[in-house]
């Protein structure tokens, strides 16, 4: 009888061995918890990152993965290609796009009419040019192979239009739309575009912003049908989820993952 061809699918504890993933903004809190589970769940793992991913990429390898830290400016088109670059002779290319890097966790709540507009246009640029900016270098890239999944990070705050930040929500709506018109563009290619729209999630940087008060936060988890807070661990599941095989039929989607405070 004939064996037949085994793919990474057939591991459940590995369903991303032998695939590359590049994630950006990994130096600490969501992107190095992501970075961790993707190269738990097999993949190897280039992190990237304005500061250092040394901490990111040695725990990977703690924990028996493969890792390569990159400095990287995701405004800067250069230092975008370099990173990619380095991954493809490291690694043999890319499989899996995360764009979690962002503007998010230092800002601090004001009203609109208080936003500069040198504060709009660094928050827009970083969050919306920034991930445009990866899409754009990684796809062909993932032309080459025929096959690739791109997750970008936006927020609930961009379906329920929450007050005090209207930068930051107004950038992650972009996110939402160009993760549409990415998944319209790129289908053709064998390339699913997807994102993750996250409540309020306690990172290391929203824990130190005293604009995030315990008023804030409890009003928040009142909002959720689960009401706890929510922990960057909560989103590894549609993280992996969405980089799998298991979504390959999936493209152009938001995926509220939020305790059930947004419901679409």
């Amino acid at each position: 009888m004939t064996k037949s061809l085994q793919t990474s699918a057939d591991n459940p504890a590995t369903p991303l061995a032998g695939k590359i993933a590049v994630v950006t903004g990994a130096a600490q809190g969501l992107g190095a918890t992501f970075a961790l589970a993707l190269a738990k769940a097999g993949a190897s793992v280039v992190a990237g990152d304005l500061s250092s991913t040394d901490a990111t990429c040695a725990a990977i390898e703690a924990n028996g993965g493969k890792a390569l830290g990159a400095s990287l400016d995701v405004t800067d088109g250069g230092s975008v290609s370099a990173m990619l670059k380095a991954a493809s002779e490291k690694f043999g290319g890319i499989d899996i796009l995360v764009n979690n890097a962002a503007i998010s966790g230092q800002l601090r709540l004001q009203h609109l009419t208080e936003i500069t507009s040198a504060e709009w246009d660094r928050v827009l640029t970083v969050n919306v040019r920034g991930t445009f900016e990866c899409i754009k270098a990684a796809a062909p890239l993932m032309k080459q192979r025929g096959y690739g999944k791109i997750i970008n990070l936006s927020s609930g705050t961009a379906i329920k239009g929450s007050p005090g930040i209207a930068h930051y929500v107004a950038s992650k709506g972009a996110v939402i739309s160009l993760t549409r018109a990415a998944a319209r563009e790129l289908g053709g290619d064998g390339i699913r575009v997807n994102a993750i729209a996250p409540g309020l999630t306690m990172s290391e940087a929203m824990l130190k912003n005293p604009s995030w008060t315990s008023d804030i936060v409890a009003n928040n988890i009142a909002s959720r049908a689960l009401k706890r807070e929510a922990v960057p661990d909560d989103l590894v599941g549609a993280l992996l989820f969405l980089a799998s095989p298991a979504s390959d039929f999936l493209t152009g989607q938001t995926l509220s993952v939020d305790g059930g405070s947004v419901m679409t």
